[in-house]
Protein backbone atom coordinates (compact mmCIF):
# COMPACT_ATOMS: atom_id res chain seq x y z
CA UNK A 1 0.00 0.00 0.00
CA UNK A 2 2.91 2.17 0.67
CA UNK A 3 4.35 1.37 -3.10
CA UNK A 4 1.18 2.60 -4.39
CA UNK A 5 0.64 6.02 -2.83
CA UNK A 6 4.87 6.67 -2.98
CA UNK A 7 4.29 5.96 -6.86
CA UNK A 8 0.96 7.92 -7.36
CA UNK A 9 2.74 11.14 -5.03
CA UNK A 10 5.92 10.84 -7.60
CA UNK A 11 3.60 10.19 -10.92
CA UNK A 12 1.62 13.26 -9.41
CA UNK A 13 5.13 15.60 -8.86
CA UNK A 14 6.67 14.42 -11.92
CA UNK A 15 3.57 15.81 -13.95
CA UNK A 16 2.95 18.85 -12.09
CA UNK A 17 7.25 20.15 -13.04
CA UNK A 18 6.99 18.91 -16.26
CA UNK A 19 3.66 20.56 -17.14
CA UNK A 20 4.50 24.07 -15.13
CA UNK A 21 8.18 23.70 -17.07
CA UNK A 22 6.63 22.86 -20.83
CA UNK A 23 3.27 24.53 -21.08
CA UNK A 24 5.20 27.74 -22.45
CA UNK A 25 5.35 25.57 -25.67
CA UNK A 26 1.34 25.43 -26.23
CA UNK A 27 0.30 28.43 -24.85
CA UNK A 28 0.63 32.07 -26.55
CA UNK A 29 2.07 34.85 -24.71
CA UNK A 30 1.70 39.06 -25.02
CA UNK A 31 5.90 38.55 -24.22
CA UNK A 32 6.16 36.80 -27.40
CA UNK A 33 5.89 40.45 -29.19
CA UNK A 34 8.89 42.01 -26.59
CA UNK A 35 12.26 42.13 -28.71
CA UNK A 36 15.01 39.94 -27.12
CA UNK A 37 18.10 37.86 -27.75
CA UNK A 38 18.00 33.74 -29.27
CA UNK A 39 18.47 31.56 -26.94
CA UNK A 40 21.39 29.20 -27.43
CA UNK A 41 19.62 26.25 -25.50
CA UNK A 42 16.26 24.66 -25.58
CA UNK A 43 16.82 22.92 -22.20
CA UNK A 44 18.00 26.07 -20.32
CA UNK A 45 16.67 28.93 -22.28
CA UNK A 46 19.19 31.99 -21.18
CA UNK A 47 19.07 31.29 -17.32
CA UNK A 48 22.05 29.33 -17.82
CA UNK A 49 23.85 32.42 -19.76
CA UNK A 50 22.39 35.03 -16.94
CA UNK A 51 24.30 32.95 -13.90
CA UNK A 52 26.91 31.60 -15.29
CA UNK A 53 30.01 33.53 -13.58
CA UNK A 54 30.68 34.85 -17.53
CA UNK A 55 27.55 36.68 -18.39
CA UNK A 56 29.42 39.53 -19.72
CA UNK A 57 28.41 38.93 -23.17
CA UNK A 58 24.55 38.46 -22.31
CA UNK A 59 24.77 41.40 -19.94
CA UNK A 60 26.25 43.66 -22.56
CA UNK A 61 24.29 42.78 -25.38
CA UNK A 62 20.68 43.38 -23.13
CA UNK A 63 22.21 46.81 -22.07
CA UNK A 64 23.62 47.62 -25.12
CA UNK A 65 21.00 46.45 -27.77
CA UNK A 66 17.64 46.31 -25.85
CA UNK A 67 15.89 50.15 -24.53
CA UNK A 68 15.53 48.82 -21.17
CA UNK A 69 12.95 45.99 -21.68
CA UNK A 70 13.87 42.41 -23.25
CA UNK A 71 12.25 38.97 -23.80
CA UNK A 72 14.58 36.06 -23.07
CA UNK A 73 13.53 32.30 -22.87
CA UNK A 74 13.29 30.13 -19.55
CA UNK A 75 14.36 26.39 -19.00
CA UNK A 76 12.23 24.28 -21.54
CA UNK A 77 10.91 27.23 -23.67
CA UNK A 78 9.31 29.24 -20.76
CA UNK A 79 9.14 33.09 -21.48
CA UNK A 80 11.34 35.30 -19.10
CA UNK A 81 11.02 39.14 -19.12
CA UNK A 82 14.74 41.26 -18.47
CA UNK A 83 14.23 44.77 -16.78
CA UNK A 84 16.32 47.69 -16.65
CA UNK A 85 13.90 50.64 -17.27
CA UNK A 86 13.83 52.41 -14.27
CA UNK A 87 9.96 53.14 -14.60
CA UNK A 88 9.24 49.46 -15.22
CA UNK A 89 11.83 48.46 -11.81
CA UNK A 90 9.55 51.63 -10.02
CA UNK A 91 6.28 49.42 -10.06
CA UNK A 92 8.00 46.00 -10.08
CA UNK A 93 9.97 47.03 -6.63
CA UNK A 94 8.24 50.10 -4.98
CA UNK A 95 4.63 50.42 -6.57
CA UNK A 96 3.45 46.66 -7.15
CA UNK A 97 5.99 45.36 -5.05
CA UNK A 98 3.20 42.93 -3.63
CA UNK A 99 2.80 41.44 -6.81
CA UNK A 100 6.23 41.04 -8.19
CA UNK A 101 7.47 38.74 -5.15
CA UNK A 102 10.44 37.11 -4.53
CA UNK A 103 11.22 33.63 -6.72
CA UNK A 104 9.16 30.51 -5.19
CA UNK A 105 12.65 28.96 -5.49
CA UNK A 106 14.56 31.45 -3.74
CA UNK A 107 12.09 31.75 -0.92
CA UNK A 108 12.24 27.85 -0.25
CA UNK A 109 15.89 27.82 -0.56
CA UNK A 110 16.08 29.99 1.48
CA UNK A 111 14.31 29.25 4.22
CA UNK A 112 16.08 25.76 3.30
CA UNK A 113 19.25 27.28 4.61
CA UNK A 114 18.65 30.25 6.47
CA UNK A 115 15.17 29.90 8.48
CA UNK A 116 12.39 32.14 8.76
CA UNK A 117 14.34 34.96 8.22
CA UNK A 118 14.41 38.30 5.87
CA UNK A 119 15.50 36.37 2.78
CA UNK A 120 12.57 33.68 3.05
CA UNK A 121 9.42 35.76 4.21
CA UNK A 122 7.17 37.85 2.69
CA UNK A 123 3.94 39.95 3.39
CA UNK A 124 2.95 40.76 6.70
CA UNK A 125 5.61 38.65 8.31
CA UNK A 126 8.76 40.13 6.04
CA UNK A 127 7.31 43.92 7.08
CA UNK A 128 7.39 42.43 10.76
CA UNK A 129 10.82 41.48 10.65
CA UNK A 130 11.80 44.61 8.58
CA UNK A 131 9.86 46.85 11.50
CA UNK A 132 11.50 45.19 13.90
CA UNK A 133 15.42 45.38 12.28
CA UNK A 134 15.48 48.74 11.27
CA UNK A 135 16.07 50.46 14.17
CA UNK A 136 19.51 48.61 14.82
CA UNK A 137 21.04 49.60 11.20
CA UNK A 138 19.68 53.11 11.67
CA UNK A 139 21.90 55.83 10.70
CA UNK A 140 21.65 56.82 15.27
CA UNK A 141 22.96 53.51 15.89
CA UNK A 142 25.78 53.15 13.38
CA UNK A 143 27.02 55.86 15.16
CA UNK A 144 27.55 54.25 18.42
CA UNK A 145 28.90 51.15 16.31
CA UNK A 146 31.57 52.87 14.16
CA UNK A 147 34.62 52.63 17.33
CA UNK A 148 33.62 48.52 17.13
CA UNK A 149 34.76 49.23 13.10
CA UNK A 150 37.73 50.84 13.65
CA UNK A 151 39.08 48.16 16.16
CA UNK A 152 38.60 45.81 13.86
CA UNK A 153 40.14 47.66 11.13
CA UNK A 154 43.65 48.61 12.75
CA UNK A 155 43.55 44.78 13.65
CA UNK A 156 43.22 44.34 9.82
CA UNK A 157 46.25 46.54 9.71
CA UNK A 158 48.66 45.15 12.00
CA UNK A 159 48.14 41.61 10.30
CA UNK A 160 48.84 42.99 6.89
CA UNK A 161 52.11 45.37 8.16
CA UNK A 162 53.03 41.79 9.76
CA UNK A 163 52.60 39.96 6.09
CA UNK A 164 55.39 42.47 4.53
CA UNK A 165 58.60 40.48 5.11
CA UNK A 166 60.13 42.72 1.89
CA UNK A 167 59.60 46.29 1.00
CA UNK A 168 56.35 45.00 -0.94
CA UNK A 169 55.04 42.09 -0.52
CA UNK A 170 52.17 40.30 -3.11
CA UNK A 171 48.65 39.82 -0.57
CA UNK A 172 45.81 38.39 -1.58
CA UNK A 173 43.38 41.42 -0.76
CA UNK A 174 40.49 39.30 -1.20
CA UNK A 175 40.98 37.16 1.32
CA UNK A 176 41.84 39.48 3.89
CA UNK A 177 38.66 41.59 2.91
CA UNK A 178 36.51 39.04 3.58
CA UNK A 179 38.33 38.05 6.73
CA UNK A 180 38.14 41.86 7.72
CA UNK A 181 34.24 41.54 7.11
CA UNK A 182 33.20 38.24 8.72
CA UNK A 183 34.93 39.70 11.86
CA UNK A 184 33.19 43.25 11.28
CA UNK A 185 29.95 41.56 10.95
CA UNK A 186 31.02 39.45 13.94
CA UNK A 187 31.49 41.95 16.20
CA UNK A 188 28.95 44.65 15.51
CA UNK A 189 26.30 42.39 14.01
CA UNK A 190 26.62 39.37 16.35
CA UNK A 191 28.65 40.82 19.52
CA UNK A 192 30.94 36.84 18.39
CA UNK A 193 34.35 37.01 17.67
CA UNK A 194 35.29 34.71 14.63
CA UNK A 195 38.90 35.36 15.06
CA UNK A 196 39.04 35.92 11.50
CA UNK A 197 41.84 37.88 11.19
CA UNK A 198 44.47 36.54 13.85
CA UNK A 199 44.00 32.52 13.04
CA UNK A 200 44.59 31.13 9.81
CA UNK A 201 42.88 28.15 11.09
CA UNK A 202 39.34 28.77 9.52
CA UNK A 203 36.42 28.81 12.16
CA UNK A 204 33.69 26.46 11.14
CA UNK A 205 31.02 29.00 10.30
CA UNK A 206 33.66 31.12 8.79
CA UNK A 207 34.31 27.54 6.18
CA UNK A 208 30.76 26.84 5.63
CA UNK A 209 30.32 30.54 4.61
CA UNK A 210 33.15 30.20 2.35
CA UNK A 211 31.67 27.29 0.77
CA UNK A 212 28.17 28.50 0.48
CA UNK A 213 28.33 30.69 -2.41
CA UNK A 214 30.02 27.77 -4.06
CA UNK A 215 27.23 25.55 -3.10
CA UNK A 216 24.38 28.01 -4.21
CA UNK A 217 26.19 28.25 -7.42
CA UNK A 218 26.11 24.35 -8.25
CA UNK A 219 22.33 24.37 -7.17
CA UNK A 220 21.15 26.96 -9.36
CA UNK A 221 19.24 24.93 -11.42
CA UNK A 222 17.85 21.96 -8.77
CA UNK A 223 16.90 25.06 -6.40
CA UNK A 224 14.25 26.19 -9.28
CA UNK A 225 12.99 22.91 -8.75
CA UNK A 226 11.89 23.09 -5.25
CA UNK A 227 8.70 24.76 -5.33
CA UNK A 228 7.52 21.77 -7.06
CA UNK A 229 8.44 19.31 -4.05
CA UNK A 230 6.65 18.85 -0.86
CA UNK A 231 7.17 21.27 1.73
CA UNK A 232 10.34 20.05 3.55
CA UNK A 233 12.64 21.70 5.78
CA UNK A 234 16.40 21.57 6.93
CA UNK A 235 17.03 24.69 9.02
CA UNK A 236 16.86 22.97 12.50
CA UNK A 237 13.68 21.26 11.53
CA UNK A 238 14.28 18.28 9.28
CA UNK A 239 16.87 17.14 6.78
CA UNK A 240 15.85 13.28 6.02
CA UNK A 241 14.38 13.97 2.38
CA UNK A 242 17.05 16.48 1.46
CA UNK A 243 19.55 13.98 2.51
CA UNK A 244 18.23 11.96 -0.68
CA UNK A 245 18.63 14.30 -2.91
CA UNK A 246 21.03 13.30 -5.54
CA UNK A 247 23.50 16.07 -6.51
CA UNK A 248 26.28 16.93 -4.50
CA UNK A 249 25.71 20.53 -4.49
CA UNK A 250 22.42 19.83 -2.89
CA UNK A 251 24.01 17.83 -0.02
CA UNK A 252 26.75 20.37 0.65
CA UNK A 253 24.09 22.86 0.71
CA UNK A 254 22.62 21.10 3.24
CA UNK A 255 26.09 20.64 5.48
CA UNK A 256 26.47 24.55 5.40
CA UNK A 257 22.81 24.97 6.65
CA UNK A 258 23.56 22.66 9.32
CA UNK A 259 26.25 24.76 10.38
CA UNK A 260 24.47 27.64 10.26
CA UNK A 261 21.83 26.38 12.07
CA UNK A 262 23.95 25.23 14.88
CA UNK A 263 26.36 28.12 15.16
CA UNK A 264 23.26 30.70 15.40
CA UNK A 265 21.73 28.44 17.48
CA UNK A 266 24.54 28.55 20.36
CA UNK A 267 25.26 32.30 20.00
CA UNK A 268 21.47 33.35 20.04
CA UNK A 269 21.12 31.27 23.41
CA UNK A 270 24.22 32.60 24.77
CA UNK A 271 23.28 35.99 23.99
CA UNK A 272 19.75 35.74 25.57
CA UNK A 273 21.39 34.47 28.97
CA UNK A 274 23.71 37.42 29.42
CA UNK A 275 20.55 40.27 28.38
CA UNK A 276 18.47 37.69 31.34
CA UNK A 277 21.36 39.01 33.35
CA UNK A 278 21.49 42.30 32.75
CA UNK A 279 23.11 45.15 31.22
CA UNK A 280 26.32 44.56 32.86
CA UNK A 281 26.80 40.85 31.48
CA UNK A 282 25.76 41.93 28.14
CA UNK A 283 28.31 44.71 28.32
CA UNK A 284 31.32 41.55 29.16
CA UNK A 285 30.71 40.41 25.84
CA UNK A 286 32.01 41.16 22.22
CA UNK A 287 30.65 44.29 20.86
CA UNK A 288 29.81 45.47 24.77
CA UNK A 289 26.19 44.52 24.33
CA UNK A 290 25.54 47.34 21.01
CA UNK A 291 25.96 44.85 18.68
CA UNK A 292 22.49 44.42 16.17
CA UNK A 293 21.62 41.23 17.68
CA UNK A 294 21.83 42.36 21.28
CA UNK A 295 20.05 45.64 20.61
CA UNK A 296 17.30 43.08 18.02
CA UNK A 297 17.15 40.51 21.49
CA UNK A 298 16.41 43.30 23.73
CA UNK A 299 13.64 44.89 21.32
CA UNK A 300 11.99 42.05 20.50
CA UNK A 301 12.05 41.34 24.95
CA UNK A 302 9.96 44.75 25.17
CA UNK A 303 7.93 44.25 21.95
CA UNK A 304 3.81 43.64 22.17
CA UNK A 305 2.52 40.25 21.37
CA UNK A 306 1.54 41.11 17.88
CA UNK A 307 4.85 42.51 16.87
CA UNK A 308 7.16 40.20 18.75
CA UNK A 309 9.17 37.62 16.50
CA UNK A 310 9.46 33.84 17.26
CA UNK A 311 12.67 32.54 18.47
CA UNK A 312 13.56 30.98 15.39
CA UNK A 313 12.98 33.56 13.23
CA UNK A 314 15.23 35.68 15.29
CA UNK A 315 17.66 32.88 14.90
CA UNK A 316 17.43 32.69 11.61
CA UNK A 317 18.32 36.80 11.58
CA UNK A 318 22.00 35.68 12.32
CA UNK A 319 23.03 33.80 9.44
CA UNK A 320 20.52 35.61 7.03
CA UNK A 321 22.73 38.68 7.71
CA UNK A 322 25.87 37.72 7.80
CA UNK A 323 25.65 35.65 4.19
CA UNK A 324 24.08 38.94 3.15
CA UNK A 325 26.72 40.70 4.41
CA UNK A 326 30.37 39.40 4.02
CA UNK A 327 30.85 38.49 0.43
CA UNK A 328 28.86 41.82 -0.56
CA UNK A 329 30.74 44.09 1.39
CA UNK A 330 34.36 41.98 1.25
CA UNK A 331 34.07 41.86 -2.81
CA UNK A 332 33.10 45.56 -3.31
CA UNK A 333 36.02 46.55 -1.07
CA UNK A 334 38.38 43.96 -3.06
CA UNK A 335 36.80 46.19 -6.04
CA UNK A 336 37.49 49.42 -5.06
CA UNK A 337 41.30 48.80 -3.98
CA UNK A 338 41.70 46.73 -7.39
CA UNK A 339 40.53 50.27 -9.44
CA UNK A 340 42.91 52.02 -6.73
CA UNK A 341 45.34 50.26 -8.23
CA UNK A 342 44.92 50.93 -11.23
CA UNK A 343 44.90 54.31 -10.78
CA UNK A 344 47.37 55.60 -8.29
CA UNK A 345 46.56 59.47 -8.59
CA UNK A 346 42.68 58.85 -7.65
CA UNK A 347 44.55 56.44 -4.58
CA UNK A 348 46.65 59.43 -3.87
CA UNK A 349 43.96 61.94 -3.73
CA UNK A 350 41.72 59.99 -1.98
CA UNK A 351 44.61 59.22 0.32
CA UNK A 352 45.48 62.75 1.56
CA UNK A 353 41.67 63.73 2.01
CA UNK A 354 41.49 61.09 4.49
CA UNK A 355 45.04 61.71 6.17
CA UNK A 356 43.80 65.49 6.55
CA UNK A 357 41.04 64.52 7.72
CA UNK A 358 42.22 62.58 10.05
CA UNK A 359 40.04 59.65 9.35
CA UNK A 360 42.70 56.95 10.17
CA UNK A 361 42.77 58.27 13.23
CA UNK A 362 39.22 57.87 13.80
CA UNK A 363 35.93 60.04 12.35
CA UNK A 364 32.70 60.06 13.87
CA UNK A 365 30.07 58.82 11.95
CA UNK A 366 28.86 62.03 10.27
CA UNK A 367 32.11 63.40 9.33
CA UNK A 368 33.55 60.17 8.04
CA UNK A 369 30.51 59.65 5.48
CA UNK A 370 30.48 63.39 4.93
CA UNK A 371 34.21 62.65 3.06
CA UNK A 372 33.43 64.02 -0.34
CA UNK A 373 36.26 61.89 -2.56
CA UNK A 374 35.54 59.19 -0.56
CA UNK A 375 32.01 59.03 -1.26
CA UNK A 376 32.45 59.91 -4.77
CA UNK A 377 35.41 56.24 -5.53
CA UNK A 378 32.64 53.96 -3.22
CA UNK A 379 29.41 55.30 -5.17
CA UNK A 380 31.30 55.03 -8.44
CA UNK A 381 32.77 51.45 -7.79
CA UNK A 382 28.85 50.38 -6.65
CA UNK A 383 27.90 51.69 -9.64
CA UNK A 384 29.85 49.94 -12.00
CA UNK A 385 30.58 46.94 -10.31
CA UNK A 386 27.09 46.51 -8.62
CA UNK A 387 27.82 43.05 -6.35
CA UNK A 388 24.63 41.59 -7.93
CA UNK A 389 24.10 42.03 -11.13
CA UNK A 390 20.73 40.70 -11.08
CA UNK A 391 17.53 39.65 -9.09
CA UNK A 392 14.75 38.16 -9.88
CA UNK A 393 10.96 38.56 -9.14
CA UNK A 394 7.79 36.62 -10.07
CA UNK A 395 4.16 37.93 -10.77
CA UNK A 396 1.92 36.64 -8.88
CA UNK A 397 -0.89 37.56 -10.94
CA UNK A 398 -1.69 39.12 -14.60
CA UNK A 399 -0.67 42.59 -14.32
CA UNK A 400 0.08 45.72 -16.98
CA UNK A 401 3.66 46.83 -16.58
CA UNK A 402 4.50 50.66 -17.86
CA UNK A 403 7.65 51.39 -19.69
CA UNK A 404 9.61 54.67 -19.87
CA UNK A 405 9.07 55.84 -23.33
CA UNK A 406 7.44 53.83 -26.62
CA UNK A 407 9.52 50.78 -28.03
CA UNK A 408 8.50 48.56 -31.49
CA UNK A 409 7.45 45.09 -30.93
CA UNK A 410 8.43 41.86 -32.91
CA UNK A 411 4.97 42.61 -35.25
CA UNK A 412 5.42 46.15 -35.71
CA UNK A 413 3.51 47.48 -33.79
CA UNK A 414 4.19 50.43 -31.09
CA UNK A 415 4.36 48.80 -27.39
CA UNK A 416 3.49 51.77 -24.74
CA UNK A 417 2.96 48.92 -21.93
CA UNK A 418 3.43 45.23 -21.03
CA UNK A 419 0.55 42.88 -19.86
CA UNK A 420 2.76 40.48 -17.91
CA UNK A 421 1.08 37.32 -17.18
CA UNK A 422 0.94 35.52 -14.38
CA UNK A 423 3.84 33.26 -13.29
CA UNK A 424 6.56 35.18 -15.52
CA UNK A 425 10.09 34.93 -13.81
CA UNK A 426 10.84 39.21 -14.13
CA UNK A 427 14.75 39.54 -14.02
CA UNK A 428 15.69 42.82 -13.03
CA UNK A 429 18.93 44.29 -14.14
CA UNK A 430 20.14 46.48 -11.63
CA UNK A 431 24.22 46.47 -13.09
CA UNK A 432 22.18 47.18 -16.62
CA UNK A 433 20.47 50.18 -14.78
CA UNK A 434 23.45 51.35 -13.18
CA UNK A 435 25.34 51.74 -16.47
CA UNK A 436 22.46 52.89 -19.09
CA UNK A 437 23.98 55.16 -21.26
CA UNK A 438 20.68 56.67 -22.15
CA UNK A 439 21.07 57.93 -18.50
CA UNK A 440 24.68 58.29 -17.82
CA UNK A 441 26.18 58.74 -20.90
CA UNK A 442 28.31 56.98 -22.88
CA UNK A 443 30.88 56.89 -20.78
CA UNK A 444 28.24 54.83 -18.30
CA UNK A 445 31.01 51.78 -18.36
CA UNK A 446 33.62 53.90 -17.38
CA UNK A 447 34.90 54.03 -13.62
CA UNK A 448 35.33 57.85 -13.49
CA UNK A 449 34.16 58.79 -9.48
CA UNK A 450 34.74 62.65 -9.96
CA UNK A 451 31.39 62.30 -12.04
CA UNK A 452 29.88 62.36 -8.52
CA UNK A 453 31.45 65.61 -7.50
CA UNK A 454 29.24 67.72 -10.31
CA UNK A 455 25.58 67.75 -10.71
CA UNK A 456 24.11 64.01 -12.09
CA UNK A 457 23.06 64.21 -15.60
CA UNK A 458 19.26 65.75 -16.06
CA UNK A 459 18.27 62.30 -17.27
CA UNK A 460 19.25 60.24 -13.75
CA UNK A 461 17.46 62.98 -12.05
CA UNK A 462 14.88 63.00 -13.84
CA UNK A 463 14.25 59.02 -14.25
CA UNK A 464 12.91 58.48 -10.61
CA UNK A 465 15.24 55.75 -10.76
CA UNK A 466 13.90 53.25 -7.72
CA UNK A 467 17.26 52.73 -5.57
CA UNK A 468 17.69 53.05 -2.19
CA UNK A 469 20.97 54.74 -2.39
CA UNK A 470 22.04 57.87 -4.61
CA UNK A 471 19.98 57.02 -7.90
CA UNK A 472 21.79 53.26 -7.89
CA UNK A 473 20.18 49.89 -7.98
CA UNK A 474 22.96 48.17 -6.06
CA UNK A 475 20.91 48.11 -2.76
CA UNK A 476 17.38 47.18 -4.33
CA UNK A 477 14.21 49.92 -3.80
CA UNK A 478 11.08 49.31 -1.98
CA UNK A 479 10.26 47.04 0.67
CA UNK A 480 12.81 44.83 -0.36
CA UNK A 481 15.77 46.66 -0.33
CA UNK A 482 18.71 46.20 1.31
CA UNK A 483 18.54 46.62 5.09
CA UNK A 484 21.95 47.11 5.93
CA UNK A 485 23.61 49.16 3.07
CA UNK A 486 24.67 51.96 5.38
CA UNK A 487 26.24 49.61 7.52
CA UNK A 488 27.82 47.95 4.60
CA UNK A 489 29.13 52.14 3.48
CA UNK A 490 30.73 52.53 6.77
CA UNK A 491 32.14 49.05 7.07
CA UNK A 492 34.11 49.93 3.57
CA UNK A 493 35.08 53.53 4.50
CA UNK A 494 37.02 52.46 7.84
CA UNK A 495 38.71 49.95 6.02
CA UNK A 496 39.55 52.23 3.24
CA UNK A 497 40.62 55.13 5.40
CA UNK A 498 43.02 52.36 7.28
CA UNK A 499 44.30 50.72 4.53
CA UNK A 500 45.26 53.78 2.20
CA UNK A 501 46.78 55.62 5.20
CA UNK A 502 49.27 53.25 5.80
CA UNK A 503 49.82 51.13 2.78
CA UNK A 504 50.00 51.73 -1.18
CA UNK A 505 48.46 49.46 -3.54
CA UNK A 506 49.38 48.07 -6.80
CA UNK A 507 48.47 45.62 -9.42
CA UNK A 508 50.37 42.74 -9.26
CA UNK A 509 51.65 40.74 -12.49
CA UNK A 510 48.95 37.74 -12.29
CA UNK A 511 45.75 38.35 -14.40
CA UNK A 512 42.88 38.99 -12.36
CA UNK A 513 39.29 38.34 -13.96
CA UNK A 514 35.85 39.98 -12.44
CA UNK A 515 33.08 37.25 -12.22
CA UNK A 516 29.64 37.70 -12.36
CA UNK A 517 26.69 35.11 -11.74
CA UNK A 518 25.82 35.45 -8.33
CA UNK A 519 27.94 37.60 -6.09
CA UNK A 520 30.78 39.39 -8.24
CA UNK A 521 33.84 38.09 -7.44
CA UNK A 522 37.52 38.46 -8.63
CA UNK A 523 39.41 35.45 -9.80
CA UNK A 524 43.24 34.66 -10.61
CA UNK A 525 43.83 34.03 -14.17
CA UNK A 526 40.97 32.93 -15.25
CA UNK A 527 37.29 33.30 -15.58
CA UNK A 528 35.66 31.15 -12.87
CA UNK A 529 39.08 30.13 -11.61
CA UNK A 530 41.09 30.48 -7.86
CA UNK A 531 39.13 33.20 -6.27
CA UNK A 532 41.47 36.01 -5.20
CA UNK A 533 42.63 39.34 -5.57
CA UNK A 534 47.08 39.30 -5.39
CA UNK A 535 48.27 43.04 -5.05
CA UNK A 536 51.21 44.76 -4.26
CA UNK A 537 51.67 46.07 -1.41
CA UNK A 538 53.88 48.45 0.32
CA UNK A 539 54.06 50.53 3.41
CA UNK A 540 52.83 54.74 2.90
CA UNK A 541 55.66 57.14 3.92
CA UNK A 542 54.10 60.54 3.99
CA UNK A 543 56.82 61.88 2.11
CA UNK A 544 55.41 60.05 -1.17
Amino acid sequence: MFEILLQALCIYVLTRVVWSLTKALFIRSPLDNIPGPPSRSFLYGHLKDLLAVDSWPLQNLLVESYAGVASLKGPLGGRMLYVYDPTALHHILVKDQHVYEEGRFFLRSNELVFGKGLLSTVGDQHKKQRKMLNPVFSPNHMRYMIPTFYEVGRTLVHVIRSQLVEKSSEVDMADWAARASLEVMGHAGLGYSFNSLLSDEPDAYAAALHCFSYAVGQTEIPRRILPYLPDIRVAGIGRAALSLFPHDGVRQLQGVADVFWARASAIYQEKKRALEQGDAAAALQVGGGKDLMSILLKANMGASGEDKLEEDELISQMSTLIMAAVDTTSNALSDILDHLAKHPDVQQRLREEIIEAGADKGLDFDALMGLPYLEAVCRETLRVCAPFTQVFREAREDIVLPISKPMTGVDGSTVREILVPKNTTIVAGLLNCNRNKELWGEDAFEWKPERWLAPLPTAVTEAKIPGVYSNLMTFLGGGRACIGFKFSQLEMKVLLSLLLANFVFEPSEKPVIWNLGGVRFPSIGEIGGKPGLPMKIRPYKARE
